[in-house]
C-alpha cells in the first residue's frame, strides 16, 4: 500500500542532490531524505507522474533507501551524481522493450523474475483455481514467467495443447489475450467454467479455449473470432509421447506409433503455430524425455531440432526440476532402487526450450 506522503516531496530532494556542489552537501540531504522514507509506514513511495500515464507512480521504498545507501557510500561527486541521475530516470521514466512491460530503469525490483537457466521449484502454485485436477499438467509458475518475460498486457498468447487451461488462467490474471486448443470437449467445457469462475478476471482481456487438432485447426479464423489477428507468444506443453494417453484418438500425440511419428506430429503444430506467430516474437516448448526399454529417449532434444528445422532459433535451455508431483510422491525409494538395478538415473528435470522466430533478414 503506498503512502500518504506528498508526492512531489521525494522528486524535489533528490533534484537537490543533482545540484549539490560537495560530498558533504550531497550526504546531509541524502541523510535527511533517508530520514524522511524511514517516518513513512508501508512498503510503496508514491511519486508523482505529471498526468503522464508512463511515468512510474510507485517505487519500493526498500528499494530507494538502497539506491541512497549507495550515492551515500560513494568516494567522489562526480560518482555520486552519476548515481543520483540513474535514481532521478528510475523515479521519472519507463525504459521498455518491444517484448514486455518489464521497466529496465527499475529491473532491481523485478526479483521474483527468474533470469538463470536452472528452476528449482519446491511446490506448484495452487493459488485461486490453479489445481492439480488434470494429469499431466504443467506447473502455473511456467506461463507466469514466460507471460511477463515474452509479452506486454493485451497482447495474445496462444496454447495449442491447453488442456486444464493453466496457461489461459495465468494470462487472465495478467491482463493478456489468450487463445487455447484442446482436442477433447470435455475437457475445454471444464476449462470454460473455471475460467467464469476465475475472480480476477478483466474484462477487457479475452480468454478463449476452443476445441480441435492443432496441426490443423485453422488458429487465424479462430484469432479473428475473438478479436485478433496474429500472437506474440506461444506456449507448447506437448504430451511427452505415450507417458500419458490423454485419450484414444488417433490425434492426439499421445498415441503416436513411434517416437518419430510423435515428432512429425508435434511439427505439424509447429508449422500451423508459425502461421501466426509474428516476426521477432517468442515460441516456448516444455518437455522432458522418456526411458523406454532400457533407453533413454530424448525427447527433448528430439523437438528442439524439430523446431530449428523450420524459422527459429534457439535462445534459452532451462532446465527445470519441480520436487512434488503426483508421480513422484510416495515412489522415491522405488525409483532409487530400480536406478541402481537397471543402471541408469531418475528423472529430476524438464525443459523449457525458448526459441525466437526470425524475420527475413534473418535468414541465410
Amino acid at each position: 500500500m503506498a503512502i500518504p506522503n506528498r508526492k512531489t516531496d521525494i522528486l524535489e530532494k533528490v533534484a537537490r542532490l543533482e545540484a549539490a556542489r560537495s560530498l558533504g552537501t550531497l550526504r546531509r540531504q541524502v541523510a535527511g531524505l533517508k530520514a524522511l522514507l524511514g517516518s513513512q509506514r508501508g512498503k510503496l513511495i508514491r511519486l508523482h507522474a505529471n498526468g503522464d500515464a508512463r511515468q512510474p507512480r510507485t517505487i519500493s521504498k526498500l528499494l530507494l533507501l538502497g539506491k541512497l545507501d549507495q550515492i551515500e557510500q560513494t568516494k567522489t561527486i562526480g560518482r555520486a551524481h552519476h548515481y543520483v541521475r540513474r535514481l532521478r530516470k528510475a523515479l521519472t521514466e519507463v525504459s521498455t522493450t518491444k517484448i514486455n512491460d518489464l521497466n529496465l530503469n527499475r529491473w532491481k525490483e523485478y526479483g521474483t523474475i527468474l533470469t538463470d537457466s536452472l528452476w528449482l521449484l519446491k511446490r506448484r502454485d495452487s493459488s485461486g483455481l490453479h489445481s492439480a485436477w488434470y494429469w499431466g499438467n504443467f506447473i502455473p509458475q511456467i506461463p507466469h514467467q514466460l507471460t511477463l518475460r515474452y509479452t506486454k498486457k493485451g497482447e495474445w498468447v496462444l496454447d495449442p495443447f491447453a488442456g486444464s487451461g493453466t496457461t489461459l488462467l495465468e494470462c487472465q490474471r495478467l491482463h493478456r489475450n489468450c487463445l487455447g486448443i484442446e482436442l477433447q470437449p470435455s475437457i475445454a467445457k471444464k476449462v470454460r467454467s473455471l475460467l467464469a469462475k476465475e475472480p480476477s478476471r478483466d474484462n477487457s482481456t479475452t480468454v478463449a479455449i476452443e476445441v480441435g487438432d492443432s496441426r490443423i485447426v485453422d488458429f487465424k479464423s479462430l484469432l479473428r473470432k475473438h478479436g485478433g489477428t496474429s500472437v506474440q507468444l506461444a506456449i507448447m506443453h506437448p504430451p511427452y509421447h505415450n507417458i500419458i494417453k490423454f485419450s484414444r484418438r488417433s490425434s492426439d500425440l499421445s498415441n503416436a506409433r513411434s517416437v518419430e511419428a510423435f515428432t512429425a506430429m508435434f511439427g505439424a503444430v509447429v508449422d500451423n503455430v508459425n502461421r501466426v506467430l509474428e516476426k521477432g516474437r517468442y515460441l516456448a516448448v516444455v518437455i522432458g524425455d522418456k526411458y523406454e526399454k532400457g533407453e533413454w529417449i530424448p525427447l527433448g532434444f528430439r523437438l528442439m531440432n524439430e523446431v530449428l528445422k523450420r524459422n527459429f532459433r534457439l535462445k534459452s535451455i532451462v532446465v527445470k526440476n519441480f520436487e512434488e508431483t503426483l508421480g513422484k510422491r510416495n515412489q522415491k525409494e522405488l525409483w532409487r532402487y530400480r536406478a541402481l538395478a537397471g543402471g541408469f538415473y531418475v528423472f529430476k528435470h524438464e525443459y523449457l526450450l525458448i526459441f525466437q522466430k526470425k524475420s527475413h533478414s534473418d535468414k541465410r
